[in-house]
């Protein structure tokens, strides 16, 4: 409704941020240092999302005077016109059936997958002592880091804000580096048989079809 803010509802912002971090805490089930960073760093992006999508609207503010001359008559208070991707590309109608809107909710329903299907071959190798060789280990190296980064950009078709937009390549530079990190490890830890790995796997972008034998990383 016009002049009625969709804002301030905090219990959202925290209800919906638990909810995400969870699903990501009980895919990932960080056990090293290097797993909560990873964690962490998502869990900001989630709780600066959120703050902004329920809490506080901190880029329509900043952004308001612009918004107000070039969209007269639009409430950017109402949960519908937060969506500013779709205001500035000109899409009309409900913006929760919107072309970004769809594609947002499979980005982020994908990359919840591959961080699932990721770690439990991850988990099995783990606990044989091995190099995980199966399923996204086989496509990419790292592919709960892609999984975080996918889901990241999901959200940002949805509901892109100033933080978020900041945060999202600054959070992509934090997991390549940690994934240089388990890198190293993986080198101590496997030598010869991880550069091979190395060699023949791409680190982020998955190879379309899967090799009958490969290894993996983290």
């Amino acid at each position: 409704m016009q002049g009625e803010s969709s804002y301030g509802l905090w219990t959202l912002v925290i209800l919906n941020s638990a909810i995400f971090i969870f699903f990501a805490f009980s895919f990932v089930k960080p056990k090293t240092r290097t797993d909560w960073r990873s964690l962490g760093a998502f869990s900001g992006f989630i709780i600066a999302l959120f703050t902004e999508m329920y809490g506080f609207p901190l880029t329509i503010y900043f952004l308001s005077g612009w918004l107000a001359e070039q969209y007269p008559g639009i409430d950017f208070l109402s949960h519908e016109s937060g969506h500013l991707l779709d205001t500035l590309l000109g899409l009309e109608g409900d913006a929760h059936f919107s072309i970004l809107h769809i594609a947002s909710n499979a980005l982020i329903i994908m990359g919840f997958f591959i961080l699932s299907s990721s770690w439990a071959v991850l988990h099995k190798a783990q606990q044989a002592g091995a190099m995980a060789s199966d399923g996204w280990y086989a496509r990419c190296r790292h592919p709960q880091y892609l999984a975080f980064i996918i889901i990241m950009f999901g959200f940002l078709l949805q509901w892109p804000t100033i933080p978020t937009l900041v945060m999202f390549p600054i959070l992509v530079v934090v997991y390549v580096r940690l994934a240089r990190t388990e890198e190293k490890k993986a080198l101590a830890e496997f030598g010869e048989q991880y550069r091979q790995y190395q060699r023949k796997t791409p680190a982020f972008i998955p190879r379309l079809s899967q090799p009958s034998m490969q290894a993996g990383s983290t």
